[in-house]
Parts: structure tokens; C-alpha cells; sequence
């Protein structure tokens, strides 16, 4: 009997051997595709290659050193690498262990940024509802995902605070244009902030594409744009979450290249960073940011052991040469377009199926009761745990969700496979995944 402490007691998870490609394999001989890259983590595959080597090498120099007492030579150049990629303005790079490390360090480096400027009121943080930061207790605050959030609400700050998603496909009004609906939306940050005081607010933090909790949701044009007027009109930090989105998951390296092109003030990585051949993640911030602590105490009060771990870092570096040096992210735009387009074609005239969505290979599939009201399942059905059961007996990793809707009601299916597929898997995801929802349903239906 396994001594693990699972994701969940009353599942018996199959135990992976192999990676094959896209493919990963069990202990029994079964193939599963990975169509969700895990949690949008692994966009190399799952093949041993060259960010393998690239650690292991690492590994037989150093393997750690505490950042201290040192830097290291991986930490150096993945920063570099990132920095010159980067958007405008972004300067330095903190590396973490993960995404919920990254935001946790964007909002407390966000309170530190403030009091060392000399405007200690600024204690507010801004978020969305129905977002996802992470799961540490600062993060958790952020995001706004009620399901998430409820068994620990004693527990998380009141200086979070919420507006509306900008989810145009399920809350535009009617003959409202995608531009008219953005501004509307944006404009709730300011309401927020007026509502909250003009000098009390540090932060707004966003996700460009939202994953998890929304299923690639992306903002409609104008509404960055906006979000950063508000942003420089009442000296508020913009943080952009890209832990999911970036990467190159959304056909760019960095999702706010699609995204108005709006420059943020800081940025969290990660998942795609590490390929998930290594756990790393990192906090991007403005020079304007790092030179307030730079002439001020000097000192971020924050960190972790792992910080800048050297064989990370390596995997880093790696991940990223390999994604330029085989043009990975004109793949995830061409077979991003291609089962885009399979997706719609399956399902776009689908009774239950609501709206497919998504940029790059960062893609959703949202279900409804009805098609034409958009209600949502009932929750108790629990449509998106049976469509991820009925996946994975077909041989198919998905990544279903539910709360779509207000963090309780509504379901959806993201997708985020590796950006090494071709156009074979792309039928065979469409297909399996055709299955899965075809069954889920008719258990509904007789349920």
C-alpha cells in the first residue's frame, strides 16, 4: 500500500514509467497523450533530449549552492537569456521553485517596492474574480477562485480585493462590441481603486490569457491598454501572471506580446520554463523596481532555499534554446491554428458545448446545459471529473475544471499539449477527446 499522500485519497493513480514523445506510459504498457502538458508544464514532451543533458552536465559540476553566499553560472545566463526576450522595461530576473512562489514574490516585492519609496499606505492588492495565482496563502488571496479559496478564507488577507473577468463570450451585453465590453470591464479597476483610496493601491495582477480557472480565456483588445492607463494614472503596479499562459504556450514567449503589447511592471513565470524536467519558476521585475531597493535598504525581505538553483536554471536555459533553435513557437501557432479549427469543426454546432476558445496551444472547450442561454451544468453532476475519468481510460490527458462560470457552476476542458506536436496527434486529441465528452454527457443524461 502506497505511503504517497495523494491529490486525492479516493483515486488509485496508474504510475508512469516512460515518456514517449507527447506520450506518456504507465506501468502496465498504456500510452497516454498528453494533451494538457500535465498543468500546461511539459511543452518539450516527454522524450529525454538535449534540457535532460543540459542538467545532468549541470549536475556533475555543481548541483547546488545556496544564493547567499552564490550565484551561479545557469542563474546568469538563464537571466540574461530572459531579460533580452523580455518586455520592455523589464530588467531583473528572482528565480523560484514554481508559479506560486513567483506571484508570492511579485506581491510581497510589490509592498516592499512601496514602503521603500516612502508610501507605506499602499497595502492593497487588485485581482479578478474567477483567476488562479497559486496556492500559497498570498497567492491564494490574489486569485479569485471562490472554490479555492472558500476552506481558507480565515486565513487569507483582506487586502485582496476582486473586479469582474473580461470574459466577453458570457457576460457582454447585448450588441455590445468586444472594444465597448474591454473598456467597460477595465474601467471596474478604477472604480475599485477610487473605492478602496487613490494612494492605498500597490498592485493590479492579472493573468493575459486566464488558464485554469476560465479555461484560455484571453482579454479583448483595448482592455490592457486601459488597464495600464489606470495603472500609470494612480501609480499602481501592473503584474502580469503568465505561469500558464507564457512561455510560448500562447505562440509568443511572453503572452503580453499578444496582449495589447502591454508593458507590465513585473511578470511571474514559469511551468513551460522548466519543460517540467525541473521545478523552476521566476518573478520578472521593472528597473525602476529593483533600483527602489537598490538605493533603499538594499535588501528584498523574501526567499526560499532553492532560489536560483543552479540545475534548474540549467534545464532553463536549455528549455529555451530549444524552443528558439527548433522554431517550436511557429509550431504552436501553425497545429494551434490547426486544432483550433478541429475543435470548432467537431464541436462548434455541439448541443453542449458553448464556446471553443484559446490562442496558440492554449486552448478551452466550455460545456453548457443550454446552448442558447448558456446555463451551465449543475455542479453536482461533477460533468468535468467524469470527462477527465472517461479521458484518461481513452488514453487521453485533458484538463477539465468546474466553477467555470462564478467559481461553483460551469465546466470546461483546457488544453495545453506539447509544442512538439504534429498533426496527427491534433485528430487524435479532437477524436479522444470527442469520446470522453460524448460519454460524460449521456452518464449526465441518465443520471
Amino acid at each position: 500500500m502506497s505511503k504517497v499522500f495523494p491529490r486525492h485519497t479516493k483515486l488509485n493513480p496508474a504510475v508512469a514509467v516512460a515518456g514517449d514523445g507527447p506520450y506518456i506510459i504507465d506501468s502496465a504498457g498504456k500510452r497516454y497523450l498528453d494533451a494538457c502538458g500535465g498543468a500546461a508544464v511539459s511543452c518539450l514532451g516527454h522524450s529525454p533530449g538535449p534540457v535532460h543533458e543540459a542538467v545532468k552536465a549541470q549536475l556533475d559540476k555543481l548541483a547546488w549552492a545556496h544564493s547567499s553566499f552564490f550565484t551561479s553560472e545557469p542563474a546568469e545566463e538563464l537571466a540574461e537569456m530572459l531579460i533580452a526576450r523580455a518586455p520592455e522595461g523589464i530588467d531583473r530576473v528572482y528565480f523560484v521553485s514554481g508559479g506560486s512562489e513567483a506571484t508570492e514574490a511579485a506581491i510581497k516585492l510589490a509592498r516592499q517596492y512601496f514602503l521603500e519609496k516612502g508610501e507605506p499606505n499602499r497595502r492593497h492588492i487588485i485581482a479578478r474574480w474567477q483567476s488562479y495565482h497559486g496556492n500559497t496563502l498570498g497567492a491564494l488571496a490574489a486569485g479569485g477562485n471562490r472554490w479555492r479559496r472558500k476552506q481558507f478564507e480565515p486565513f487569507l488577507t483582506a487586502a485582496m480585493h476582486h473586479i469582474d473577468p473580461c470574459y466577453y463570450w458570457r457576460w457582454a451585453e447585448a450588441g455590445e462590441t468586444p472594444e465597448a465590453y474591454g473598456q467597460r470591464i477595465a474601467n471596474q479597476l478604477e472604480a475599485k481603486i477610487l473605492e478602496l483610496g487613490a494612494d492605498s493601491v500597490a498592485a493590479f495582477i492579472a493573468e493575459p490569457v486566464v488558464g485554469a480557472t476560465l479555461g484560455a480565456v484571453a482579454a479583448v483588445p483595448g482592455y490592457y491598454a486601459r488597464i495600464r492607463e489606470i495603472c500609470d494614472k494612480y501609480g499602481v503596479l501592473l503584474i502580469l501572471d503568465e505561469v500558464m499562459c507564457g512561455m510560448g504556450r500562447t505562440g509568443s514567449l511572453f503572452a503580453s506580446e499578444q496582449t495589447d503589447n502591454v508593458r507590465p511592471d513585473m511578470v511571474c513565470i514559469a511551468k513551460g520554463l522548466g519543460a517540467g524536467i525541473q521545478p523552476i519558476g521566476a518573478m520578472l521585475c521593472s528597473a525602476d523596481i529593483y533600483s527602489a531597493i537598490e538605493q533603499g535598504s538594499g535588501f528584498f525581505q523574501h526567499g526560499h532555499t532553492y532560489l536560483g538553483h543552479p540545475a534548474a536554471c540549467a534545464a532553463g536555459v536549455a528549455v529555451l534554446k530549444e524552443i528558439e533553435s527548433r522554431n517550436l513557437l511557429a509550431n504552436v501557432n501553425d497545429m494551434g491554428a490547426k486544432l483550433l479549427s478541429a475543435l470548432e469543426a467537431r464541436f462548434g454546432q455541439h448541443p453542449n458545448v458553448g464556446d471553443v476558445r484559446g490562442r496558440g496551444l492554449f486552448l478551452g472547450v466550455e460545456l453548457v446545459a443550454d446552448k442558447e442561454t448558456k446555463a451551465p451544468f449543475d455542479p453536482a453532476l461533477k460533468l468535468n471529473a467524469v470527462i477527465k475519468k472517461r479521458a484518461l481510460a481513452g488514453g487521453l490527458m485533458c484538463y477539465p475544471m468546474g466553477g467555470t462560470v462564478d467559481g461553483l457552476a460551469g465546466d470546461h476542458v483546457l488544453l495545453a499539449p506539447p509544442y512538439t506536436i504534429d498533426e496527427s496527434h491534433v485528430a487524435e486529441i479532437v477524436d479522444k477527446l470527442d469520446a470522453a465528452i460524448a460519454g460524460a454527457l449521456n452518464s449526465a443524461k441518465a443520471a
